[in-house]
């Protein structure tokens, strides 16, 4: 017969996070660091005092700060520049286009996205941790979703879907790096209508002109 002291639950340890959390935490200390102070605020030191975590935990998973700080800005950023498909690529790559405007203007990600890429022109691992966990998965989801559109039959055969995300896209991160004009939404949707009224085939082409016209 066992006896009530053995049968009794055994608990976890009295304040032990798991490892999810523990990383969630970090990246959110960095991702704070980040917004309010800039780049050069996210040290492993601060990091691991803000999120009452260890450095050797914070070096074993990231390998400088600044990939720490690249995937906090992903993690912040990533639910604002959820890309929609509704079946109508003029009205989803709008309102894509509008939340990263947003992002860039009014939610602090342009001063550390372009703090972000200007460390990474001097800075190799900073410039491969940039890539992998924030422009190359954006851009990704956008050729993506540029070719399934062109399967739907609303963008010509011909149109390559790397060079839409560069017209659009990249003309915005023009005006973030080079602020010789205004980079607003009013600007987004202009360049919304100048791609795709290109790209679109002849009989969306019609549908997307009235809706620019209105």
């Amino acid at each position: 017969m066992m006896d009530e002291q053995s049968s009794a639950p055994v608990r976890a340890g009295r304040g032990r996070r798991s490892a999810a959390i523990v990383r969630a935490e970090v990246l959110e200390a960095a991702a704070t660091l980040l917004y309010e102070e800039g780049l050069g605020a996210v040290t492993f030191d601060r990091v691991a005092a803000k999120s009452r975590a260890s450095k050797t935990t914070i070096y074993k998973w990231w390998p400088s700060p600044g990939a720490l700080a690249a995937e906090a800005h992903f993690a912040r950023s990533e639910p604002e520049l959820q890309f929609p498909d509704t079946g109508d690529v003029y009205a989803d790559v709008q309102t894509q286009l509008r939340s990263f405007v947003r992002l860039l203007t009014q939610h602090g990600g342009g001063r550390v996205i372009a703090e972000l890429i200007g460390a990474s022109q001097t800075d190799s691992d900073l410039a491969a941790e940039v890539s992998a966990k924030y422009t190359l998965p954006r851009r990704l989801l956008a050729i993506d979703y540029f070719e399934r559109a062109r399967e739907r039959g609303q963008l010509d055969a011909h149109v390559d879907p790397t060079l839409l995300v560069d017209q659009l896209w990249g003309a915005c991160y023009n005006r973030l790096l080079v602020p010789d004009a205004p980079l607003t939404e009013a600007y987004a949707d202009a360049l919304v209508a100048n791609a795709l009224l290109g790209a679109a085939r002849t009989g969306y082409r019609e549908q997307i002109s009235t809706v620019g016209a209105n």
